[in-house]
């Protein structure tokens, strides 16, 4: 199984005074020194942290695969036309949300969707789309082209527990589903350590995307130490 780091936060950081540090590429190098497996920046509307340069120098100037998470908007489109990254997550978005807050409406945005997937899968862009564990959207995902899902795992991650087992089950069985489709699995949202454990029992991942809880325990191990403690913590669970 692969970890891909988020490091929006690292930009979160540097936004935060309006500086020029930390800069998100220095924290993708110190990832990839770390072991992980790719890099993955939100470029969102609001531009509240991952700007258009950090885009095109995390493409260009380190050596781990880029994962560009996206809503599904014509401008930020051609900005990913442009960059090439090795893969395109779609997400919902809202200008007051504080992180993203839940799944796709493929269904409902279906028509729109196939043509941003396929205008990206033409330009030799893998496409990923982060859905809620919905059997329905999975389906739909599998009709307009997509090769790959991303599951939404906060509800589980957030929750209390007593309450994660029917959260978990839901989880796994779409999982199984996508599966079944030929579709790739990845999951991501709201994972820690202590979530990892529960995350791990859902079959045929391929790559868990975590950063909130990463960049978090680097203000304690370090960023290359806390990306070491999660990949301990999935090759524990695998060996």
């Amino acid at each position: 199984m692969k970890l891909g780091v988020n490091i929006d936060h690292v930009a979160t950081l540097r936004q935060a005074r309006g500086t020029v540090y930390p800069d998100p590429l220095d924290a993708a190098i110190h990832c990839a020194r770390a072991g992980a497996h790719g890099i993955t920046a939100h470029l969102r509307e609001d531009r509240r942290h991952i700007q258009d340069d950090d885009i095109y120098r995390l493409k260009e100037l380190q050596p781990l695969p880029l994962n560009m998470e996206m809503a599904n908007v014509e401008s930020i489109v051609e900005i990913a036309l442009s960059v090439k990254p090795a893969e395109v997550c779609l997400v919902p978005e809202k200008r007051q949300e504080l992180t993203t807050e839940g799944g796709l409406d493929v269904i409902g945005q279906f028509e729109r969707m196939k043509e941003t997937v396929t205008c990206l899968t033409e330009a030799g862009i893998e496409v990923s789309m982060f859905i809620d564990p919905d059997i329905e959207t999975i389906v739909a995902c599998k009709d307009l082209g997509a090769p790959t899902i991303e599951l939404h795992t906060g509800a589980y991650c957030d929750a209390e527990p007593n309450e994660r087992a029917v959260l978990i089950e839901q989880l796994i069985k779409a999982a199984d589903h996508a599966h079944e489709l030929g579709l790739k699995v990845n999951a991501g949202h709201g994972i820690t350590m202590e979530t990892l454990g529960g995350i791990l029992c859902i079959p045929h991942l391929d790559t868990l995307n975590i950063g909130h809880s990463i960049i978090c325990r680097s203000v304690f191990l370090g960023l290359e130490g806390a990306v070491r403690e999660m990949l301990t913590g999935i090759q524990d669970y695998e060996g």
